[in-house]
């Protein structure tokens, strides 16, 4: 049996904690992993000066994938550089992947199956910004390259998984330059997959169309800013925060988190929603090849939602801890 190193960065607020869980149903699992943890986040820039500690990228690359909680990100500190966006750039993890698939989540639409692709390198994120009189101004960047790999990421998935749809997202009536090139290159790419049912959306017209018919999405691609807002969107109606997991891939490398926060007027409480931790999880699993593994996971995930066990975000009243025990029990007796 193949033993996988992963690389744990627990981060701030509830990060540690929905990653514990992760872990420790990760293990129940009988895959044989070692687990080397790392700090990064407010909590290391507080004891280093820096977010992201030098033994932390070493500790990264190291490893066959890294499993991330969540990090404060102070808004009162002008050089400080969100590790999740250092960590992406460092090892080129141009692909954030954020599937949204309905689960039995009461009151909680159940036609939902959406995988949004978004652009994860440049855009705003590059965080080029300078001061001018009176204001400021931050620079978007948009390349040939980073739009045709992440549009042909979409498309890829798309035939592998047999998707009927990709949707691409833009502004280009408006950013004619940037979003005009991202838009040029997917009809282009486009071309190539004529079994792929092709649709263009302006992002505004996207977000609106998201709430009145989200069953007529499959497919999404887009650019890093317009991706991290519609991600959100998508998430509150399948559950919320909570349950939105994502995968941030590159060649060489790839990072697993839960979409949320690190909300830390709930760390310490055992009141934090583990779900998306998990689903992250599965994520990893299938990146490595355990396939059947995730699965297992995810049946044992819904049923222990169909038996009403929930956390108090999702209307329940089990903990953290408590529904960790169930998902557990269920993935071993299904």
């Amino acid at each position: 049996m193949k033993k996988y190193n992963i690389a744990v960065i627990g981060g701030d607020g509830i990060g540690p904690e929905v990653i514990g869980e992760a872990i420790t149903l990760l293990k129940a699992t009988g895959i044989e992993f070692k687990f080397s943890y790392a700090e990064g986040g407010y909590g290391a820039y507080k004891k280093y000066k820096t977010p992201l500690p030098t033994e932390t990228i070493s500790i990264c690359k190291k490893s066959d994938a890294i499993l991330f909680g969540a990090v404060t990100t102070p808004p009162h500190i002008e050089n400080y550089k969100s590790p999740i966006i250092s960590l992406r750039k460092r090892f080129d993890l141009y692909a954030n992947v954020r599937p949204f698939i309905s689960l039995p989540i009461p009151p909680q639409r159940q036609d939902i199956n959406i995988i949004l692709f978004r652009e994860n390198t440049e855009d705003l994120y590059t965080g080029e910004e300078y001061k001018i009189p009176g204001g400021a101004v931050a620079k978007r960047v948009i390349t040939k390259k980073a739009s045709k790999r992440i549009i042909q990421t979409a498309f890829e998935f798309a035939v592998k998984n047999k998707r009927k749809k990709v949707t691409v997202v833009h502004k280009a009536n408006v950013l004619r330059l940037t979003d005009g090139l991202f838009l040029k290159i997917a009809q282009s790419l486009s071309r190539k997959y004529s079994n792929i049912i092709y649709e263009e959306m302006l992002v505004d017209s996207c977000a609106m169309q998201l709430i009145k018919k989200p069953e007529s999405f499959d497919v999404v691609v887009t650019t890093n800013m317009f991706g991290d807002i519609l991600s959100d969107e998508i998430a509150a109606l399948t559950g919320g925060l909570g349950v939105a997991a994502s995968a941030n891939i590159g060649k060489t490398q790839a990072l697993f988190e839960p979409v949320h926060g690190s909300a830390p007027k709930y760390a310490g409480k055992n009141s934090a929603n583990p779900l998306a931790s998990f689903l992250s999880a599965c994520l990893m699993l299938e990146y490595l090849g355990e396939i059947k593994t995730a699965i297992k996971i995810k049946k044992a995930i819904n049923s222990s939602l169909q038996n009403k066990y929930m956390t108090k975000d999702l209307g329940g009243t089990t903990s953290m801890t408590d529904f960790t025990k169930k998902v557990i029990h269920y993935y071993n007796y299904p």
